[in-house]
């Protein structure tokens, strides 16, 4: 891992930061979409998705046992009621009996639940927090990867670019020094005969020149 991801000044200053679970964000997917998610991270999104399922599980079920509760709690509401009404109140007593034992599970394992909880946003957060570590290091390697590429290819560029500017000043050169020759021979042998030899050696085609002089490359 990055040396400055493992500095422990710079871990206090996260430790404590609300950081989004990476693992229920689909773009969080994406920053590993040329290679596909490494295994070491892989293993952790698997750790941190399996404790939020385990999260979600209990939290359903406590609130199923408060739903629960909560209707048993209505019910002897109006099984009290209805004692007060009535002086055959033996079969209402052993309802609200079995009410007050159906209760009492309900608090009992409501307090195994919340027993069960204690250590989750604890353990989801430090989970989380290392994915996010392990997440940021390879990201800013590859950044840096990608970096170190644009800088050669903006070398590579720039090397072509002043190769291109000396062969553009040779051509120019070149198509200067054929319209010298072209114009000294004119000169020399008349425009009668150098137009019989154009017709044999075609130099527009073979042999550009230019029609000024080029100017002086610096």
């Amino acid at each position: 891992m990055n040396k400055n991801i493992e500095d422990k000044d710079f871990l206090e200053i996260l430790k404590g930061r609300h950081i989004p679970i990476l693992t229920l964000d689909p773009k969080w997917e994406l920053l590993f979409a040329d290679e596909g998610i490494p295994e070491d991270i892989r293993q952790k999104a698997d750790e941190l998705n399996h404790l939020l399922s385990v999260q979600s599980i209990l939290r359903g079920q406590m609130k199923e046992r408060k739903r629960q509760k909560s209707q048993l709690l209505e019910e002897m509401v109006d099984l009290r009621g209805q004692a007060r009404q009535t002086e055959e109140n033996v079969l209402i007593e052993q309802e609200l009996q079995r009410h007050r034992e159906q209760i009492n599970e309900c608090n009992q394992k409501l307090e195994e639940l919340t027993e069960a909880q204690i250590g989750l946003p604890t353990q989801i957060y430090e989970l989380n927090f290392s994915l996010m570590l392990m997440t940021m290091d390879l990201c800013y390697r590859d950044m840096q990867e990608n970096t170190d590429k644009i800088r050669l290819s903006n070398e590579w560029i720039r090397q072509v670019r002043i190769e291109l500017k000396k062969q553009l000043i040779r051509k120019q050169e070149s198509e200067f020094h054929n319209y010298q020759i072209y114009q000294y021979m004119h000169d020399i042998f008349g425009p009668e005969v150098i137009d019989v030899f154009d017709l044999e050696y075609d130099p527009e085609k073979w042999h550009p020149v230019l029609d000024d002089k080029p100017a002086s490359g610096g």
